[in-house]
């Protein structure tokens, strides 16, 4: 999930801001995030692979402090990018295409903070750790919710000929609710046992339906557009991927948030735990099907592009976030299942998440000014 070219949509009039000067901070626009999201999901998911806690703790500790830095750095340059160019940031805003991508601020909080919480602690102590994570989760949900309501709201109530065609992009907005749910699973164990660890489950799983519901909606809308109008080609091409990220960060939290069900219900209502990992074991069955077929679909658009000599451009980090999701819901599914081949399948699609960061990362620092250029 993650970053689109400052181009409109296929069908838009509107076109984004003009040339707003050589200042970099004039083109810190929230796709930048991305990277964040990338970065932070590669040490999540290799703490959940089999041999995640021993062998890849000090590489995933490593990219998770250079998360931190990411994240820090992009916060102070958005912030500026607000204050100093307000005009250009209010038009990147409105944006039928840069707008949707205002919930990659929110997920890479939410992606920073889980990262904390699951490694961060070996280097600012397990007690800072908890509570960077709980007040990332609580930025990250209220910016993340925010967006899944007002960005869908703007695309309705806007000009019919200026809100373009469906395209992934539009997944940014609304996908974040499931990030929360994800993320929120597993700070449940940390919270003090009765009606505190309710509430919070209750809640995660009030994201996970919104996420759901809205990110499965608006998936449609893209499927729909690609087989009508053809997919996104060009620099735009890796954004298929990001259909990936509601699949894979789906089947995450429906595992994770079974597994903390223990931890809430016991006794008479052992029961209804019981239930809840069920429901996340078979939902991450079903929806890994449908997943295999979307991956399939992403690896088959970007060959495409990539014969047609596609671009690099900030899209590209669609090709880590996304996949680390994918990671993430392999790796609970296959402990769920207690399935060896899932599990595998696991630790091979995240040496292809590694690999594919790695490529990426070095471009984006090789050609940063290109990229901040107007």
């Amino acid at each position: 999930m993650t970053v689109l070219v400052d181009t409109p949509p296929r069908g838009s009039t509107r076109q984004p801001p003009e040339n707003v000067g050589a200042q970099s901070l004039a083109h810190i626009t929230p796709n930048w995030f991305g990277a964040v999201m990338g970065t932070g999901i590669v040490a999540t998911a290799a703490t959940t692979l089999p041999v995640g806690a021993t062998v890849l703790r000090p590489f995933a500790i490593a990219v998770w402090v250079v998360a931190v830095l990411m994240l820090l750095v992009l916060a102070i340059a958005f912030a500026g990018h607000w204050f100093q160019h307000t005009d250009h940031a209010r038009a990147y805003a409105r944006h039928p295409v840069m707008g949707h991508f205002y919930g990659a601020p929110a997920m890479a909080l939410l992606t920073v903070g889980t990262a904390t919480l699951l490694v961060g602690g070996d280097v600012i102590g397990e007690h800072p750790a908890v509570w960077t994570d709980g007040l990332l989760w609580c930025a990250g949900t209220t910016i993340g919710v925010a967006t899944s309501v007002w960005l869908p709201y703007s695309m309705m109530t806007r000009p019919a000929g200026d809100r373009g065609v469906a395209m992934p992009c539009w997944l940014m907005s609304v996908v974040p609710p499931m990030v929360s749910a994800t993320t929120g699973a597993l700070l449940i164990g940390h919270l003090p046992t009765g009606q505190v660890r309710l509430t919070m489950l209750c809640a995660c799983y009030g994201l996970f339906g919104l996420g759901l519901i809205l990110g499965m909606i608006t998936m449609t809308l893209v499927y729909a557009g690609a087989v009508h109008d053809g997919p996104p080609a060009g620099a735009a091409a890796p954004t298929f991927w990001i259909t990936l990220g509601l699949i894979g960060q789906s089947i995450t939290a429906a595992n994770l948030l079974g597994g903390a069900a223990a931890g809430v219900f016991d006794g008479d209502q052992a029961g209804i735990a019981l239930g809840l990992r069920v429901f996340g074991i078979g939902y991450g069955m079903v929806m890994a099907g449908f997943g295999t077929a979307m991956f399939a679909l992403a690896v088959a658009v970007t060959v495409r592009a990539v014969r047609r000599r596609m671009p690099f451009a900030l899209t590209w980090w669609s090709f880590t976030f996304p996949v680390g999701t994918c990671v993430t819901g392999l790796a609970a599914l296959g402990k769920g299942l207690d399935a060896r081949g899932v599990e595998a399948a696991s630790v091979v699609l995240f040496v292809a998440l590694v690999a594919a960061w790695g490529l990426v990362a070095a471009m984006t620092v090789a050609r940063r000014r290109e990229l901040l250029a107007p």
